[in-house]
């Protein structure tokens, strides 16, 4: 169980996220595998989320990432699902399936099993889009339990998501 001020901190940045999009007149759209939606659920505890969030992906096994998203079987196979080359697709699959500008896309090894020596549990790789634009990535090690590798991804993704916002003209 997260704390309160940990849910308070994702709030607030939702509520972020949620006002710049509105000011900037853009939709968003999120391809999740390790948090499982808890991106999309963050932003849509927001109270008008609909004129901001057009749609979230839950995409946790490779096939949903192929079938929903368009990530590349060859992707998947040379690079493995948790890397820079599958949430760029992810994030540009995210924009092309739906009617966002605006994208953010996680893959990672929430734990406590399934990590490997160069891809060590608490390994996470985000992309952010944003249409017309190559997708910015970025790889986070997080030490802790399942929930908190899972919490503190989608802590980076919506600040990721401000990060990006606040440069678009």
């Amino acid at each position: 169980m997260i704390d309160q001020a940990t849910q308070q901190h994702l709030a607030t940045l939702a509520e972020d996220v949620g006002a710049r999009l509105q000011s900037l007149g853009l939709m968003l759209s999120a391809a999740e595998s390790c948090t499982g939606g808890w991106v999309s659920k963050t932003l849509t505890d927001i109270v008008g989320s609909s004129a901001w969030l057009d749609r979230g992906f839950v995409t946790y096994s490779n096939a949903a990432k192929q079938d929903m998203l368009g990530v590349r079987a060859k992707t998947l196979h040379d690079s493995g699902a948790v890397s820079e080359a599958v949430v760029s697709e992810m994030a540009v699959g995210a924009l092309q399936r739906s009617r966002s500008q605006v994208s953010v896309a996680i893959s990672g090894i929430a734990g406590p099993g399934g990590g490997s020596a160069d891809k060590p549990v608490g390994t996470v790789w985000l992309a952010w889009g944003r249409a017309g634009a190559p997708p910015l990535t970025r790889c986070i090690r997080i030490d802790g339990d399942r929930e908190q590798v899972r919490v503190q991804a989608v802590r980076v993704a919506l600040e990721g998501l401000l990060e990006l916002l606040e440069t678009a003209v």
